[in-house]
């Protein structure tokens, strides 16, 4: 299935912003959405539980605004991310504030949603699950979700193993429902090569980071625009789940990159920061290895426009050849 012309017909070029943990706010958000892409946020940014419901309605209010003041303007909708996982003891109550305030589309993570895709229907909401092989993709399908996300090699935050060249090809083969490729996708070249290997979407995260409008620590993003991807380390250890970090970001913190312990998934817990004294995200930063290109950190709105005319000019590109 194709993007649904409802969201398709807003979009300046097809990509997610995906949510990423703590830089992720309603600034982040606006400026994605303003600019033509859609803008995500995880549910668990808004702290404490009562924030996300005011956080949406800021959302809603500032795009309905902006989209009133500029008719011919493409404004994207928006997305809220649930981490559907025993540890997260506010997911029930944060679908049901996202029921209410009828967020456009629901991103879940971790196991398959269907209370979550029930309730989001209820309303006419989309369902987006991400996915790191085709046994976690065929169970979140025969739940019913809206599309896929498929989060292969070189991903940041949590990672998958799997090429783009496999994952995707396979899911293409039995899957009907929107398909969103993510991993080390930082430019409109690898925008247009998302949808030339069969995606529907490119999601997008880590280049978001070093924009204006996230909210990071400064060092983080200077961090990003020092780094190339010879300085990701993939490791279990902060969260016990494989994730990409930042090699400076555990060396400033006394750790030796090359040789960090594993850690069992078992030991998640989203309440707790991590398995180290130095916290996943907040201390440790992640990462996808797309970086090489980031070189500075502008406002969302000029990297958007620069995607966009990489795209295009990417397109020609594939036409010409």
């Amino acid at each position: 299935m194709p993007i649904p012309s409802h969201i398709k017909d807003h979009l300046s070029i097809p990509v997610i912003g995906s949510p990423l943990f703590l830089v992720s706010g309603p600034e982040l958000v606006i400026a994605q959405c303003k600019a033509g892409i859609i803008g995500s946020f995880p549910a668990l940014n808004a702290r404490p539980q009562h924030v996300l419901g005011e956080w949406i309605s800021r959302i809603k209010t500032e795009l309905a605004e902006y989209q009133e003041q500029n008719p011919d303007a493409k404004v994207a909708p928006f997305a809220v991310n649930q981490i559907c996982h025993a540890s997260n003891n506010r997911l029930m109550e944060d679908m049901a504030t996202c029921v209410e305030h009828e967020v456009p589309i629901i991103i879940t993570s971790l196991r398959p949603p269907a209370e979550l895709v029930q309730a989001a229907h209820s309303y006419g909401g989309l369902v987006y699950h991400d996915v790191i092989n085709v046994r976690h993709a065929k169970k979140a399908a025969e739940q019913g979700v809206d599309g896929l996300i498929l989060v292969c090699a070189g991903a940041g935050g949590h990672a998958g193993a799997l090429s783009p060249f496999a994952l995707l090809r396979e899911v293409k083969e039995w899957f009907d429902g929107t398909v969103i490729l993510s991993g080390s996708i930082g430019d409109g070249y690898s925008v247009a090569s998302a949808l030339a290997l069969g995606a529907d979407f490119a999601y997008m995260g880590t280049r978001f980071i070093a924009t204006q409008e996230a909210n990071a620590d400064q060092g983080y993003k200077q961090m990003l625009i020092e780094s190339a991807a010879d300085d990701i380390v993939l490791s279990s250890l902060f969260t016990g789940i494989s994730g990409n970090y930042l090699k400076p970001s555990i060396v400033k913190e006394g750790m030796d990159a090359d040789n960090l312990p594993e850690a069992d998934k078992s030991s998640m817990n989203f309440g707790s920061g991590g398995n180290t004294d130095a916290k996943a995200w907040k201390d440790i930063w992640g990462s996808g290895q797309g970086i090489g290109g980031i070189k500075d950190d502008p406002s969302v709105a000029d990297l958007v426009t620069r995607l966009k005319a990489e795209f295009i000019e990417a397109k020609n590109e594939f036409n010409q050849k």
